[in-house]
């Protein structure tokens, strides 16, 4: 039988590798490092006495240095075991808890029709890297050169050009027997509803062949050559082969280089910068373990694989304001996810520049001394929440506690979440004590009661802040990330998470629909994140009073206030906790809906907007239909989000209470 390579990286990424080699050796005390997924042992292929067999979950796979042996999870078991590969297939899938795949000759048609398609792409790599060479692509080599490249550099990323026409690419592959279906499967046109001729997606662009996993291409990324196109860089469409937030540009080089350099000291180490000509100028510089998501903020699915290569990737973001509000967000995304052994750092380039400025003139020398100063995510999180601000009154102090006990609580890993409480704990102690000391005289502040220059109740910076501490902060305040006070949720929000806290049996009656609810607002994506783990410890024991104490405990109370204000200033009775269950459910389903349809119509507004980008010049009829449909949304967001357009959705209470009758005064 045959297995899909979607399936075996599945049971793989499942089943770490130490379980399957540990029932065959016996872990050594001393050199493995069981927290950082680091075994070593004596190598059950050859006889030996000191341990060189190495075993890294991480990477899901072995080494001996002694006798070279390497391979993975099925290798070990057909190799020492004498297992067939169906075989060992089996014994990772049981331990994965996951059954075979049943004989599908629909899923094997699919197959064959993805490896069809990776051809074609190899076809358009091979067609662009030949058109920069011709003389329409003068232009684009004058650019790559202007830029540093070297001709060894374009070839090993295989940068191309897409001549400026409609069907070059179309009618390059058409003659070589591609399918019309082949050629927008691969998303290489744009095609669909109004467009009577297919055209090429990519004109006028240096093209930047995007790799899987496996080194086959599966996208491109697009730089114009026009300075007056709609969209700088442009991505193929989401197709069979490619789903943007979860892949990383140059992934598979970035780690076979950290692979290839085990042994050394943070060999480890990958670094996420922001865009493809990042990448390319740090490996022509020696910089070879840099990944980049593609042209947008960092997904999950992407920091996961940042994860799979290191237990600390760097974070490397460009020191301009767009810069420092990709940081924040990367700060929010990773903390769910923390564990022990698994953080980011965050590397802050000085203003104005990006890794190619630091490296083009220099080599890689100004580079390596920015990673030399990374933060760790705890550091970032600290000064980001206090730089710019004054905390010089009780209030402001109490206000900042609150949001820090806030932005730790979403942390799922018990014991990695205990240590940010008690890191978060020691700042606060430190910096109170020290405002407290002096008066109005200069206070010199640090995180953990060093001293920096800063006047009373003024925010401290992070450990070995000095220096450069003071400028990083500046940039935070510039760049709009200091909140000089919370925002306010959104009334809909409110409403939503308001009414779970008052009526928590609404979780027990649809549980995945209601916990599913995204949330704008960043303080109420943590208060729920805090909700759901509260609930799913207490199970059916589930109680108001108890939920709402726990939500207070963990900083959440000066929120709660907030939102039982607005729903009351707003006669949103329903959601209070005096309203009868049967009222609550109706007008909730009504909100849920509301606001379920408002994320709806904000998708379709971004949409829209990128396909009014990358429409031409003279598509005059579809460019006005875009025109029209995006006015019509927009239209409607702006009717949704209006008070009195929200209050009508949710409906009117009928007046039925639990307990005594509501004041509506």
């Amino acid at each position: 039988m045959r297995f899909s390579n979607s399936f075996l990286d599945e049971i793989r990424d499942r089943v770490p590798i130490s379980a399957v080699v540990g029932r065959r050796v016996t872990w050594d005390r001393k050199k493995t490092n069981i927290s950082r997924g680091d075994y070593w042992a004596c190598c059950p292929f050859h006889g030996e006495k000191s341990p060189s067999f190495h075993c890294e979950d991480r990477k899901g796979r072995y080494h001996c240095f002694g006798c070279g042996v390497s391979g993975d999870h099925f290798r070990f078991l057909t190799e020492l075991e004498g297992m067939s590969f169906p075989e060992a297939v089996q014994q990772i899938a049981d331990m994965a808890g996951i059954a075979l795949p049943q004989p599908d000759p629909q899923a094997e048609r699919r197959e064959k029709e993805r490896m069809s398609l990776l051809d074609v792409m190899e076809m358009a790599t091979r067609f662009f890297q030949d058109q920069l060479q011709t003389a329409a692509g003068a232009k684009a080599r004058a650019y790559l050169r202007d830029r540093g490249l070297t001709g060894r550099t374009i070839e090993t990323f295989r940068l191309g050009y897409a001549p400026e026409s409609r069907n070059a690419l179309k009618e390059h592959l058409a003659g070589k027997g591609v399918s019309k279906e082949q050629i927008e499967a691969c998303g290489l046109v744009v095609h669909g509803e109004g467009i009577a001729v297919s055209y090429d997606r990519f004109r006028d662009r240096i093209m930047f062949p995007i790799l899987s996993a496996r080194e086959k291409v599966i996208a491109f990324g697009g730089r114009a050559m026009a300075p007056d196109a709609p969209a700088k860089y442009l991505n193929s469409n989401e197709t069979e082969l490619f789903h943007k937030g979860q892949v990383l540009y140059n992934f598979a080089r970035a780690r076979r280089a950290a692979q290839g350099r085990a042994g050394e000291r943070d060999s480890t180490t990958i670094i996420a910068v922001e865009g493809y000509m990042d990448v390319i100028a740090l490996h022509q510089a020696g910089v070879e373990n840099a990944v980049a998501p593609l042209g947008t903020a960092l997904t999950e699915n992407q920091l996961d694989l940042l994860w799979r290569m290191s237990p600390e990737p760097v974070l490397c973001f460009d020191g301009d304001g767009a810069g420092m509000r990709a940081a924040n967000r990367a700060a929010d995304l990773a903390l769910p996810f923390l564990k022990p052994g698994r953080s980011v750092r965050f590397a802050l380039l000085p203003e104005g520049k990006d890794p190619d400025d630091l490296v083009r003139h220099e080599g890689r020398a100004p580079f390596d001394r920015v990673l030399a100063e990374a933060r760790p995510l705890a550091e970032m999180i600290w000064m980001r929440e206090t730089a710019g601000a004054s905390f010089d009154t009780p209030e402001k102090r109490a206000e900042l506690e609150a949001r820090l006990k806030q932005v730790v609580s979403v942390i799922a890993d018990e014991n990695v979440r205990r240590h940010y409480q008690q890191d978060v704990r020691e700042r606060l102690n430190a910096f109170f004590q020290s405002a407290g000391r002096g008066g109005d005289r200069r206070q010199n502040l640090q995180s953990r009661g060093g001293r920096q220059g800063q006047d009373r109740g003024q925010a401290p910076q992070g450990p070995r802040a000095a220096g450069r501490g003071v400028a990083v902060s500046d940039r935070l305040a510039r760049s709009g990330l200091v909140r000089g006070h919370r925002d306010l949720p959104a009334l809909r929000e409110s409403v939503l998470a308001l009414t779970v806290v008052n009526h928590p049996e609404l979780l027990l009656q649809d549980y995945d629909e209601i916990a599913g609810i995204e949330f704008e607002n960043r303080d109420l994506q943590r208060f729920w994140s805090c909700l759901l783990t509260v609930v799913a410890k207490a199970g059916a024991r589930l109680e108001r009073e108890n939920l709402r104490e726990q939500l207070e405990e963990n900083g959440f109370e000066a929120l709660l206030k907030v939102m039982n204000q607005q729903i009351r200033n707003a006669r949103l009775w329903t959601a209070t906790e005096e309203a009868d269950l049967h009222d609550v459910v109706q007008a909730y389903r009504q909100a849920f809906a509301l606001h379920s349809r408002n994320k709806e119509l904000r998708w379709q507004k971004i949409e829209l907007e990128r396909e009014l980008a990358e429409a031409g010049s003279d598509e005059v009829e579809r460019g006005s239909a875009l025109i029209r449909a995006l006015s019509e949304v927009q239209l409607e967001i702006a009717r949704l989000e209006n008070q009195e357009a929200i209050i009508d959705g949710f409906g009117v209470m009928s007046g039925r209470v639990k307990g005594p009758a509501v004041s509506h005064g």
